[in-house]
């Protein structure tokens, strides 16, 4: 641990929020930290005090907490502007306090800041590790043209296809200079901000990046009416089409302000403050996922609903719904049993409501398996059928009540959980427009596998692109979107489910 006490380390920032001159250990940090010196200020902490009091032209002072991907960094800053305007700030900071972050407590730290970019972006993309273009994918409207251009300029920097505000550096941009970065794309009106996440790999000191964008202003909405004669048959789709987009922005900011406050991501507060934080994101988040089911109970009882006929790794699917619940089953002493590396069961389905369905089953059997439990994850393979067993060890369901549990808004008398009652209603709704079907086998105290069936991918593999399929996240993302995929499993891991009556 290293501890400066009293003395007190001096530095300063120009009109531009750059760090012109700093102390050790602030120099070392800012370093670590991805930025330059002198650079604009790569502490995310420290910047937003810094910039505040050069707006307000106001003395402030207040503590900060850095992470620098080692070390957990604690200290009180004061920065005073200069009375010429636009001169920078004069920075002191006190009590400077460095110690080891364990490893769980960065994993958790990046999973929450994950969490917390994923609900408010609206664009995603692979990167490699030279921040070229891999995949992208977005919802937004406004976000087509960029789309267009970036799946036509695969393998470019995907700097190349936006305008970065205040960009005077030269390119190629380190990824924590670029990480938080205001930006404008092609065809959108609105001001958007940059995520970079480092992708990693055992044994692999960088294995590339996922890009997030979201939107810092609401899309502009048309007056009513106005797509009345371009989409009259949508009209009946009131939440998905009017609601949701209104409230969904909103609604995540709160989470994500409530989030900072909660991890302290800002800075320490005291518990009590923290705790109103988390009451504040778990009441968001439920009515979130609220609208996030009653638009896809519009979309999936909508006449002539359809899902796209894909051929996909049914167990790369299920390792992905594992690894995203990961850390919540963790944080409830959880074990997650997912299906190995090497295992494989082709399906025909569509890649992302087949994630859609699983996440729903394995959070299910988090929410209501009991604490330091285990949850299995098993893959069968059938003939006709592909099959993933999503097992817990719960309470079980008895067998009057399992027809159910399908039933929308059926919750079985539980309240209090955040659940909706629509999560396995749109789930057996997505199984069976996938051609596949969605059951329950459980009994009181045995816990309960739910078992979610699709057709069977039995046409041959031809390997026309193992060199792109190198086991690592990225290769795992490509290859769940490619038209071909491996064989069947044939490691002979044939391990027994447990659960079931």
């Amino acid at each position: 641990m290293v501890n400066s006490g009293t003395a007190q380390v001096h530095a300063a920032s120009d009109g531009d929020d750059r760090l012109i001159r700093a102390d050790e250990p602030l120099a070392s940090l800012q370093i670590r930290c991805g930025g330059d010196l002198p650079g604009t200020i790569a502490v995310p902490a420290l910047l937003e005090v810094v910039r505040k009091a050069r707006t307000f032209g106001m003395k402030l002072a207040r503590p900060i907490r850095a992470l620098d991907g080692e070390h957990n960094v604690t200290a009180w800053v004061e920065v005073s502007p200069r009375a010429e305007e636009g001169a920078g700030c004069e920075i002191s900071v006190h009590g400077w306090r460095s110690e080891p972050a364990s490893a769980n407590v960065l994993e958790i730290d990046a999973a929450h800041r994950r969490e917390i970019d994923c609900r408010l972006a609206d664009f995603s993309a692979m990167l490699d590790s030279e921040q070229r273009l891999l995949a992208v994918e977005a919802d937004a409207a406004d976000l087509t043209e960029l789309v267009e251009e970036m799946e036509a300029g695969l393998g470019r920097p995907w700097t190349d296809f936006v305008s970065i505000e205040g960009d005077s550096y030269r390119q190629p941009m380190h990824w924590r200079l670029l990480d938080g970065a205001r930006l404008t794309v092609p065809g959108s009106p609105r001001t958007w901000r940059a995520r970079l996440i480092p992708r990693q790999v055992p044994g692999r000191e960088n294995s590339g990046f996922e890009l997030l964008l979201a939107a810092l202003d609401a899309l502009p909405q048309p007056s009513p009416g106005a797509n009345e004669d371009i989409l009259p048959e949508k009209n009946d789709r009131v939440v998905g089409r009017d609601l949701a987009p209104v409230l969904r922005q909103p609604i995540t900011r709160i989470i994500a302000n409530a989030e900072t406050i909660r991890t302290r991501l800002a800075g320490p507060i005291a518990d009590e403050y923290a705790n109103y934080a988390s009451d504040i994101s778990a009441a968001g988040q439920h009515l979130l996922a609220l609208i996030d089911d009653l638009v896809d109970l519009e979309a999936v009882e909508a006449e002539g609903f359809s899902t796209a006929a894909d051929r996909i790794d049914l167990a790369e699917v299920a390792r992905q719904a594992s690894g995203i619940l990961g850390v919540r089953a963790r944080e409830r002493g959880i074990v997650i049993d997912a299906p190995k590396l090497g295992e494989s069961l082709p399906a025909i389905a569509e890649f992302r409501r087949a994630l859609q369905v699983l996440l729903n089953l394995v959070g299910n059997a988090i929410r209501y398996a009991p604490s330091d439990s285990q949850i299995w994850v098993r893959l069968e393979d059938g003939e006709r059928l592909a099959r993933v067993i999503v097992a817990d060890q719960g309470p079980g369901i008895p067998a009057e009540d399992q027809p159910r549990v399908f039933e929308k808004f059926e919750r079985l008398g539980r309240s209090g959980d955040g659940g909706s009652g629509l999560g396995l209603y749109i789930s057996r709704r997505l199984a069976r427009a996938m051609g596949g079907d969605l059951s329950v086998e459980s009994a009181p105290g045995q816990g309960a596998r739910f078992i979610l069936d699709l057709p069977a991918d039995t046409a041959p593999y031809a390997d026309a692109t193992s060199g792109m399929l190198d086991g690592t996240e990225n290769g795992a993302f490509i290859r769940s979107r490619l038209p071909k995929i491996p064989s069947r499993r044939s490691n002979g891991n044939e391990a027994e489910t447990p659960g079931g009556s």
